[in-house]
C-alpha cells in the first residue's frame, strides 16, 4: 500500500525535476547565442539538416495531405445535398482548401514529420555523445557543449522551420488544387483560386501558419536536445530517450497548435 501511494509523488517529483532541467538547458543555450559567430559552420550544417534534406519528405507529405483535403471538401458538394450549388459557393471551396492547408495542414504536417526525421536523431546524436562520454571530452577541453550542440540545431530550426512551413502550403494546396478540380467537375483552376482570392485570409492566414512553424520547430529541437543532453543507461537508454522525445514532441505540437489557434485567430 505504501509503495502504491509513493509511485505517483515520484512522478510528479520527477516530472517538476525534468521541467526544471529542461528550462535550464534553455536558458543556457540562449545565453550562447552570442556566441553564433564561433559556431557559424555547426548552424549552416544543422541548416543543411534540418531545413534543405527535409524538403523532399516535406513535399511528399504536404502534396498528398492537400490532396486529401482537396477531396475531402469536393466530396461535400458533389453528393446530393438538396442545395442549390451556386458559382460563387463552388468559388468557396478554393478558400476551404486553401485555408485549411495555411492554418492547420501546412504546419502540423510538416511539425509531425519533422518530429519523427530531425527530433529522432538529435536525440540520438547528443544522446550517443552523452553515453560514450564525448560531452565529458568536450567539457574537459574547455568547450561549451551547449554552445557546440544545443544551441546550433535550436536557432537553425528556428531559420529554417518557416521556410519549411512555406514549401508545404505550396505543394499543400498545389495537391488541394489537382485533386479538387478532378474530382468536381464544376470547379475549374481559375474558380478555385477566384474563391481563394475572395473569400479567403490568405496573408493573415499564412502568418499564422508560419508562426505555428516557428512554435512548432522550437519545441521539437529543444526537446530533441534535452532527452538527449540527459541520456543515461546505455545503448537502450538512448532509444528510449528517442522514443520519449517524438512521443512529447507530439503531443507538445497537439498542445501548441490548439493555444496558438486560440490566441491568433
Amino acid at each position: 500500500m505504501k509503495s502504491f501511494f509513493q509511485y505517483p509523488i515520484q512522478v510528479a517529483f520527477n516530472s517538476i525535476e525534468s521541467i526544471g532541467k529542461y528550462f535550464l538547458l534553455i536558458f543556457l543555450a540562449v545565453k550562447t547565442v552570442s556566441l553564433w559567430k564561433e559556431n557559424l559552420s555547426n548552424i549552416l550544417n544543422q541548416m543543411i539538416i534540418i531545413g534543405i534534406k527535409s524538403i523532399p519528405i516535406v513535399i511528399f507529405t504536404s502534396l498528398f495531405s492537400g490532396m486529401v483535403a482537396g477531396l475531402q471538401a469536393a466530396y461535400q458538394f458533389d453528393v446530393d445535398t438538396g442545395f442549390p450549388v451556386t458559382k460563387e459557393a463552388i468559388m468557396y471551396l478554393g478558400s476551404v482548401v486553401g485555408t485549411s492547408v495555411v492554418l492547420e495542414l501546412g504546419p502540423m504536417i510538416t511539425a509531425l514529420v519533422m518530429t519523427g526525421k530531425i527530433g529522432a536523431t538529435i536525440c540520438a546524436e547528443i544522446g550517443t555523445m552523452r553515453i560514450t562520454e564525448q560531452i565529458d571530452a568536450l567539457e574537459s577541453l574547455s568547450f561549451n557543449p551547449v554552445a557546440y550542440l544545443v544551441m546550433p540545431r535550436i536557432l537553425a530550426a528556428l531559420i529554417m522551420f518557416p521556410y519549411l512551413v512555406i514549401i508545404s502550403d505550396i505543394f499543400g494546396i498545389t495537391g488541394g488544387l489537382v485533386a479538387s478540380t478532378y474530382a468536381y467537375e464544376p470547379l475549374t483552376t481559375s474558380l478555385f483560386f477566384q474563391g481563394l482570392e475572395i473569400y479567403g485570409h490568405i496573408e493573415s492566414d499564412s502568418i499564422v501558419g508560419l508562426v505555428k512553424g516557428l512554435f512548432f520547430g522550437f519545441s521539437i529541437t529543444s526537446i530533441a536536445c534535452y532527452k538527449g543532453y540527459y541520456a543515461k543507461g546505455g545503448a537502450s537508454g538512448v532509444g528510449k530517450a528517442t522514443t520519449e522525445t517524438v512521443v512529447v514532441s507530439c503531443i507538445t505540437v497537439v498542445i501548441l497548435d490548439y493555444v496558438l489557434a486560440a490566441i491568433l485567430l
